[in-house]
Formats: C-alpha cells, sequence, structure tokens
C-alpha cells in the first residue's frame, strides 16, 4: 500500500517489517492527520485515519511488508473563500484600449505628415520606399542592441512571406499613390470598401460562402463608396484607382498571411519587421526604374526651397509613424480577435477622415459626408454580421 504525505521541509520514507517507527516531532503536516499502524502483525482500515485517498500499488506480502511514503502537497492549507484575486479581465480590456488608442494616434500623425510630404515632394514610389526602409532599419537596430530579441527563421519562414509581401508592398504603394493625387478623407473612405473585396475574393476565388447578412451589409459599403466618389470634389481616376487597388492588395496579403503563417510561432512586432524588410528588397528597383535618382534629386532641392528645413522632419516623422502604427496594429492581433481588430480598424478611419478634413481644411459637400456615412456604417455592419 502506498500513500503519499510531504513533510514541510523534505519527504521521508519508513518500512514496516516488524520494527514501529515513530515520525519525527520536528515535521510539520498539512491538515492529514498522522498515520499510525497500532500493530506490528497486521494494518487495519480502523487503524487508518486519512483525508486522502490511500492507493495499494501491490497485494502481495501485504501483512509481512509496507512502504509509506508521506508528503504535504504543495504545501497545503486551509482554502480561505474571501482571497481577493487580481481582475484580469479588467486588465486586459485596458491593455487593449491602449493598443487601440496608440494604433489610431499614431496612424492619424502618419496620415498627416505623409500628405504633407507628397504636397510638397509628389513623389509616392520613394516616399513609400524610404517608409519601408526606417522601419527595417529600427528593427536591426532593436535586434543587435537586444532592444527587442531577433526572430528565429529559415528558408522556410520567407518563402511562405514572400507572397504576403508582394501583397504589401502592392498595396503600400497603391495607398501612397491614391493619397498623392486626392483628399486623405477620400482615400480612407474608399479604402473602407476594402470588406467588399475580402468578401468577393473569398467567395470567388477561395469558394467560401458567408451567410446573408454580410452580403447585406456589402450594399451600404458599396452604395456609400460610390456616392461620396461621385460627390468628390477634387475627384481623380489615379487617386481613385489607387485606393482600390490597395484594397485588393491588402485582401490577398491578409489571404496568403493567414495560410502561409499557420504553426508559426513569431510575435506580430517581429512578423512585421520581416515583412517590411523584404517589401523593401522588393519595392527598391521599381522605384529607382519608375522614378529614378534624377527626379529625386530634382524634387527633393525643389520641396527643402520652398518648405525649408522642415521638410527633412517631416520625411523623417512619415517614415518612422508609419513603421509605429503597423507595428502596433500586427501586436494587437496578437492579443485581441480578427472580429475586434476590425471593428478597431473601420473606428481608426473615421479617426483619420475627421482628423485629415480638420487639419487640411478640406472641402466637404453634406452629400460626400453622408456617403463617407454610410460606408463606415456598412463597415461595422460586416463586422457584427461575421461574428
Amino acid at each position: 500500500m502506498i500513500s503519499s504525505i510531504k513533510p514541510a521541509s523534505s519527504s521521508f520514507s519508513t518500512v514496516f517489517t516488524g520494527v514501529r517507527r515513530s515520525i519525527p516531532t520536528n515535521l510539520r503536516f498539512s491538515p492529514l492527520n498522522i498515520i499510525r499502524n497500532s500493530n506490528n502483525q497486521s494494518f487495519n482500515n480502523s487503524n487508518v485515519s486519512h483525508q486522502k485517498p490511500l492507493y495499494i500499488s501491490s497485494s502481495q506480502n501485504f501483512k509481512r511488508e509496507v512502504r509509506v511514503e508521506a508528503y504535504e502537497a504543495d504545501r497545503s492549507r486551509p482554502l480561505d473563500i474571501n482571497i481577493e484575486l487580481p481582475d484580469e479581465q479588467s486588465a486586459q480590456k485596458l491593455k487593449i484600449g491602449i493598443y487601440f488608442a496608440t494604433w489610431w494616434a499614431l496612424n492619424v500623425v502618419f496620415n498627416i505628415y505623409n500628405k504633407k510630404v507628397l504636397n510638397a515632394f509628389p513623389y509616392p514610389w520613394l516616399t513609400s520606399t524610404l517608409s519601408l526602409a526606417c522601419g527595417s532599419l529600427m528593427m536591426l537596430v532593436s535586434w543587435a542592441t537586444r532592444i527587442a530579441e531577433a526572430p528565429k527563421t529559415d528558408l522556410d519562414f520567407w518563402k511562405t512571406l514572400f507572397p504576403v509581401a508582394v501583397a504589401h508592398t502592392i498595396g503600400h504603394v497603391a495607398a501612397t499613390v491614391s493619397m498623392s493625387k486626392v483628399a486623405v478623407s477620400f482615400t480612407h473612405i474608399i479604402k473602407s470598401g476594402e470588406p467588399a473585396f475580402s468578401v468577393l475574393v473569398s467567395r470567388f476565388f477561395l469558394g467560401e460562402t458567408f451567410p446573408l447578412p454580410v452580403y447585406l451589409s456589402l450594399l451600404p459599403i458599396i452604395g456609400g463608396c460610390a456616392l461620396a466618389a461621385v460627390t468628390e470634389l477634387n475627384f481623380n481616376l489615379i487617386g481613385f484607382m489607387g485606393a482600390m487597388i490597395s484594397n485588393l492588395a491588402f485582401v490577398f496579403r491578409n489571404i496568403f498571411s493567414k495560410k502561409g503563417m499557420k504553426g508559426k510561432s513569431l510575435s506580430g512586432m517581429n512578423y512585421y519587421a520581416c515583412l517590411s524588410m523584404m517589401s523593401l528588397l522588393i519595392l527598391t528597383p521599381f522605384a529607382i526604374a519608375i522614378e529614378g535618382p534624377t527626379m529625386w534629386a530634382a524634387g527633393w532641392e525643389n520641396a527643402v526651397s520652398q518648405i525649408g528645413p522642415n521638410f527633412v522632419w517631416w520625411v523623417v516623422a512619415q517614415s518612422v509613424f508609419y513603421h509605429l502604427y503597423n507595428q502596433v496594429s500586427y501586436m494587437s492581433l496578437d492579443q485581441i480577435s480578427p472580429l475586434t481588430f476590425s471593428i478597431g480598424n473601420t473606428m481608426k478611419r473615421i479617426s483619420v477622415i475627421v482628423a485629415s478634413i480638420i487639419i487640411f481644411h478640406t472641402p466637404i459637400q453634406p452629400v460626400n459626408a453622408l456617403g463617407a456615412a454610410i460606408a463606415i456604417l456598412g463597415t461595422f455592419l460586416y463586422s457584427q454580421a461575421k461574428m
């Protein structure tokens, strides 16, 4: 028969072989009664007092030799039902709230500086490249100085990341081209139609089906974007198409990322860092071929002569804040569900649209504002319909 009881300082074993041994008095026990053996010839149940079950390991020679081990299970002590545990749920909600507030604030600041740079320096390919280069440099320094732990990757990881990086590069450049041609608010109104692209791509390319409320939620999204587009005072076809291409590219980025990263253990911060580095390698040769150093030099000289040294600060700020807001958004994905992230993304667009209209004094008609409101409402309904 084996029963285990652990003393406060160490465990002990006693073997009953005809010699009665006493338990040291300096050992402390949990609220378990001391096991007594009143007879060296027999071991009766009436002589055993216990609060935990005793298990028989072997029935052979039961009356002649019994090994008993006693321990105190994890220093058990009486349960105090009045113990107050920390409210982990409230702490998690606070953490998510901080993530969202930081994400929205960084995104607003990025869009403001990005638009200022593009107004003075209308070269979106270089601007996009600088954003990725700045983020890549920041993460390399963080890994080298061990501020952040460097990820452990292999060749398979980079293979699965490549299509994600291609889609991310296209979406990033297309959005920057759009903002170089139209108002920030208009670009984000069109980009609020991303859920419609997500459903259509998933339905026709992946064969996924959705419940009827999801399809119905697309009607206000499409209708609101169309109303905002036709009533936009400074409508530009290149700006409109850039926002639409960005929507489509980011949908494919999300699909490739979901498929390729299954089973990969990588933090959101490091994942986005690797994504930025690969996107930078993809984008740089295209930026040189399409715009080139000659155009950049002339445009930079003109911007500095008009704006002054502040222009350099604008470029640095838009590059740094672009990486930071994306990094925080990927970090938040580690803490929240995709549905919560989708709702947060919708609220982010509202903050960017309102802030850009106020800061840049963007003229907007009531009908145009109505179209934006309908599109954003449709995005919210879409996120609720997918619950």
